[in-house]
């Protein structure tokens, strides 16, 4: 018995079958076509079902989660994300099940990829045990999802903990959502990528402008590429603090592809934490790199498709998913 587990972003569209402990067997994998059509988009979706479909345990395939970038509609089977504008209100649950090579009775799971990412740090990675957290995906967005009481809180619609759209600046800049100041707009590795850009700093001979060559900037002391992480610290400390505030947290997950800069980002987070997180029952709570590096959102995925079909330990966590 395999779960599948597709994982939609704005950078890839990752698909894999994950067995009952949360190990991944097979593993596929599209760049995402962001700005083309709709059915563009599918194209990349439905190539990856079909690597996944070509390996020997596709076979024993159980159930099937899906963790998309938000906003999404669990009940309705439905994604919007943000930084994907050629899907708005798209079906992908039912065009995920209609794939010619899916299961009879296989029925897909949706859930929000902050959310997929958050259920997996709760079973596998780096907050289980904890019952109090709050998990962050840092990559092309900035998305979260919260354990509440021991439990997976997502929302009615699936998109509770979504931290990248939370305001820290009313005179920010203009988000994609139509909000200004979201932190998604400061500390997004578009966000990182674009301010080092603005200051002038720019990419060796060859290179993309991406986060990750900012970041390597910056470990070689480049001080605009410095300020471009020490920005999206900032953004991420008062958006975290926040949410400390409300709920109270026993411990703050990091992941996603801006995570993998490790001190980078870590090392002046932690220090505008001091800044933000003044309160009392605020202060001190650790901030750690995700226990699952980038495979996150996959396990995830898997781990709600598993809870629905009532296959798994990770069925504990009360996910709200899409029923097609």
């Amino acid at each position: 018995m395999v779960y599948g587990a597709l994982d939609i972003g704005g950078t890839k569209i990752a698909g894999a079958l994950v067995d009952a402990d949360g190990r991944l067997v097979a593993r596929a994998q599209r760049a995402t076509p962001a700005r083309e059509s709709a059915n563009a988009l599918m194209g990349a979706v439905s190539a990856v079902l079909d690597d996944l479909s070509r390996h020997a345990q596709w076979a024993d395939l159980s159930c099937m989660g899906i963790g998309s970038a938000g906003p999404v509609d669990t009940v309705a089977g439905t994604v919007s994300p943000v930084n994907i504008p050629g899907w708005r209100g798209y079906p992908l649950v039912e065009k995920v099940r209609s794939h010619p090579r899916m299961p009879v009775g296989v029925r897909p799971v949706l859930v929000g990829d902050a959310v997929a990412m958050t259920a997996a740090e709760h079973w596998t990675g780096a907050a289980r045990g904890v019952d109090n957290a709050l998990c962050m995906v840092v990559s092309t967005g900035v998305g979260g999802g919260l354990i509440l009481n021991g439990s997976l809180h997502a929302g009615i619609s699936g998109n509770a903990g979504h931290i990248g759209h939370i305001s820290v600046d009313m005179n920010g800049p203009l988000c994609p959502c139509g909000a200004r100041g979201c932190v998604e707009g400061f500390a997004s590795g578009t966000a990182i990528a674009a301010h080092a850009l603005a200051s002038g700093w720019t990419p060796p001979p060859g290179e993309a402008p991406t986060a990750a060559a900012v970041e390597v900037a910056a470990r070689g002391g480049d001080e605009r590429a410095l300020a471009a992480y020490d920005r999206a610290g900032r953004a991420l400390a008062a958006g975290i603090a926040a949410t400390i505030a409300l709920v109270e947290l026993d411990v703050v997950v990091i992941g996603g592809g801006v995570a993998q800069a490790g001190e980078t980002l870590f090392g002046p987070l932690r220090r505008r934490m001091e800044e933000y997180a003044v309160l009392d029952f605020t202060r001190n709570v650790p901030i750690v790199p995700a226990g699952l590096a980038l495979d996150a959102g996959l396990i995830g995925a898997a781990a709600a498709g598993a809870a629905e079909a009532g296959l798994s330990r990770a069925g504990r966590a009360r996910v709200p998913v899409s029923r097609p």
